[in-house]
């Protein structure tokens, strides 16, 4: 007996949850009959697709605080799927048209590949790689930044995109630098998630910093600010008067900074 297909329903790009808290679904017969559909899994032996909306999402990751409210809420294997399905349909509603030769762009491969039906040239999802870094200084404090457009007393660790011919450590260092005057030593690995904002692999990591003079980007970060082991316990463990506020408990910078209080 075979099972029927599942298709995630999305507002765009948005989640939309029961009356439990999770993912809604639907069937086929749900999704707009123009609508591209992409397969992305079988669960207990029925396929799932999304559905391709109209346009992508462009816009800063803060610019929502509906999705953010969604994502804070969502049960964590949700979540992982949520953000799956989100970068895959935005993925295809910003690249119907080919980067080759400007030739429309279809559906291939179950929703992993557009192939051009111009010149034939094939496209695949991309992700970008991130790396997002806890500073400790040599006198165990700890730096943090709040992002331009970020609300006030929102702090996370810095992050910024690996370039094209760098390593992992070297672009750590490199956007460290940038954003705050500083050079770091021993960078270290510490864990990844992947964030669909638009589809990055965040690569969690820790380096140790001698020198504690801060000289801000301006263009890239609102404040800078160095934080005590007892300032960072009491935002995590969200006290009254707290220096800052905690990321999102999904977010990896949450996760980092749980990891630095139990070293």
């Amino acid at each position: 007996m075979g099972w029927r297909a599942r298709l995630l329903l999305m507002d765009g790009l948005l989640p939309v949850v029961d009356e439990r808290g999770r993912l809604a679904w639907g069937s086929l017969a749900d999704a707009d009959t123009e609508a591209e559909l992409v397969f992305f899994g079988l669960d207990d032996g029925r396929p799932c697709f999304a559905a391709v909306p109209g346009r992508g999402d462009a816009s800063p990751r803060m610019a929502n605080p509906a999705l953010w409210a969604a994502m804070a809420a969502l049960p964590a294997d949700d979540l992982a799927l949520y953000g799956g399905a989100r970068s895959l349909c935005d993925w295809h509603a910003r690249h119907r048209f080919c980067a080759n030769c400007g030739g429309a762009t279809g559906l291939a491969k179950g929703g992993w590949q557009r192939d051009c039906q111009q010149c034939g040239a094939q496209h695949f999802p991309r992700t970008d790689a991130v790396g997002i870094t806890l500073v400790e200084h040599v006198d165990g404090r700890l730096m943090l930044g709040r992002g331009k457009g970020w609300p006030e007393g929102r702090f996370s660790a810095l992050a910024g995109f690996v370039e094209p011919g760098e390593s992992i450590e070297e672009a750590v260092a490199r956007e460290v630098l940038e954003e705050s005057g500083v050079r770091v030593r021993d960078v270290r690995y510490v864990a990844s998630q992947p964030w669909p904002f638009p589809s990055q692999l965040m690569i969690g990591c820790h380096a140790i910093a001698d020198d504690d003079a801060l000289t801000v980007d301006t263009s890239e970060l609102a404040e800078l600010a160095w934080f005590t082991r007892a300032e960072v316990a009491a935002a995590m463990a969200g006290e009254p008067g707290a220096r800052f506020a905690k990321p999102i408990d999904q977010a990896i910078a949450s996760h980092l900074l749980r990891w630095w209080l139990a070293r």
